[in-house]
């Protein structure tokens, strides 16, 4: 087949079943990116029609503008929650959170080991010690003493000495 045209691009001498092969294998891969489209449209379809579920723009847009106040007042009550929890962790410093007990029988004669010297201490270690002594009359005679960075302005009993050091030893929870 002799064309002027195909003379003119420079393929006059070529056979047309090449070219029908050419255009057919052309035909082939637009057909499969046609169905590879179509695929791709169908499922972006199914994400839209959820995002919408039968929606208006309005609508649409009245819930966008309700999402953002939403946001808002979470981000506001986040940062109000942020701040408490800085001052519970500050007054928590200063709450007691290490505590130390020893029971002892004072008079070795009571039986029982009904006195005891018991130890509050807050996070720096400042409290006091409460020393609670089973007289041999049946009397209870109770005494504190001051703990300053877990050491007394007095000196200490063996027992005393004992709670405060467990309790310098305990750990917060």
């Amino acid at each position: 087949m002799n064309s002027e045209l195909f003379n003119l691009l420079g393929i006059g001498n070529l056979d047309p079943a090449y070219l029908f092969i050419a255009a057919f294998v052309l035909i082939l891969i637009l057909l499969v990116l046609l169905i590879v489209t179509r695929v791709k449209f169908r499922k972006l379809e199914k994400k839209y029609n959820k995002f919408m579920q039968g929606k208006e723009a309005q609508s649409l847009e009245d819930e966008i503008v309700g999402l953002f106040h939403d946001n808002r007042l979470i981000r506001s009550e986040n940062e109000k929650n942020r701040k408490d929890i800085i001052d519970i962790n500050k007054r928590m410093a200063r709450t007691f959170q290490k505590i130390g007990l020893e029971k002892y029988d004072a008079f070795n004669q009571s039986g029982g080991k009904l006195s005891f010297a018991l130890c509050l201490l807050d996070e720096s270690d400042n409290g006091f010690l409460l020393n609670s002594v089973h007289g041999t009359d049946g009397i209870n005679y109770s005494y504190s003493k001051e703990i300053n960075a877990g050491m007394a302005d007095v000196e200490l009993s063996g027992e005393e000495k004992k709670a405060l050091d467990l309790a310098l030893g305990s750990t917060s929870r």
